[in-house]
């Protein structure tokens, strides 16, 4: 999923810049606002980012997430995100009846919403510090976090990837006359089989290649694609119709493509 959002000759300045972090590539893109100043909250947002990695890595045994999970520390103990993180998750659980969880085989694992919820952050703080921003992108590995516009009368726009067409585009979804909108991506073209059936704790059989979600947040809209996948073309369409504020696409892998009643307002 590539981030096509374009200016113009009368578009604000446009910093940017692409850091390595979490396992992955995160693209940012900041329109408008003093370049000194978006350099700085550029520079938190990144810091951000990494601290986020050492807290919430399962890769790395000293984290905090996996003292937690082998219970050598408690939440309280833990920096605040964790509990945050965390009770979001517990409500995308709830909401999605199970279908998204933080157990993975048995133990401890949020990385199916620390990546949204992190990309989310990073956009908003640099909206927040920086006077004068007139849009941010933050991209990371394909799931974007999309605030104001890149210029006057030109949205953001961003491309779904077509899991059956290497290179191809499913769909553009534009971001026109949304203050904030959010695109994520779950699927098996790219990663493989690693959305997990959380009845099982075994990779989710299901005739899903991709889902693409959109919504108002990242954080939200990561969890609702994971969810859907592992639910399947059928259920997981359902499920997303329910849901206020969402739109999504679904590509199964017999090439059909299925989406939500409001998607087409922001296809172009």
């Amino acid at each position: 999923m590539a981030d096509t959002g374009a200016g113009s000759a009368q578009a604000p300045a446009a910093v940017r810049h692409v850091e390595e972090a979490m396992g992955t590539v995160f693209s940012f893109d900041v329109r408008g606002g003093e370049p000194a100043a978006v350099r700085a909250a550029l520079d938190e947002a990144v810091a951000g980012l990494h601290r986020a990695d050492e807290v919430f890595s399962t890769y790395r045994d000293g984290s905090q997430i996996s003292r937690l999970a082998r219970g050598e520390l408690t939440v309280a103990a833990c920096a605040p995100e964790v509990a945050e993180v965390l009770e979001l998750a517990a409500e995308a659980e709830r909401v999605s009846d199970g279908w998204f969880s933080t157990r993975y085989r048995g133990r401890l694992d949020p990385t199916g919403i620390v990546k949204g919820w992190a990309v989310e952050r990073a956009a908003r703080g640099i909206e927040a510090v920086v006077a004068g921003v007139s849009g941010v992108s933050v991209n990371g590995g394909g799931d974007v976090q999309l605030l104001g516009t890149p210029g006057a009368a030109r949205p953001w726009r961003v491309g779904v990837s077509d899991p059956l067409r290497p290179g191809g585009l499913a769909a553009v979804v534009s971001a026109a006359g949304a203050a904030e909108l959010a695109v994520a991506t779950s699927g098996s073209a790219e990663r493989g089989a690693h959305v997990v059936d959380p009845r099982t704790g075994r990779s989710a059989v299901t005739d899903l290649l991709s889902v693409t979600v959109v919504a108002s947040r990242l954080t939200w809209a990561d969890c609702w694609a994971t969810a859907a996948f592992a639910m399947g073309a059928r259920e997981g369409l359902r499920w997303l119709e329910s849901l206020e504020g969402v739109e999504a696409l679904l590509i199964t892998a017999g090439d059909e493509v299925r989406c939500t009643g409001g998607l087409a307002a922001r296809l172009g």
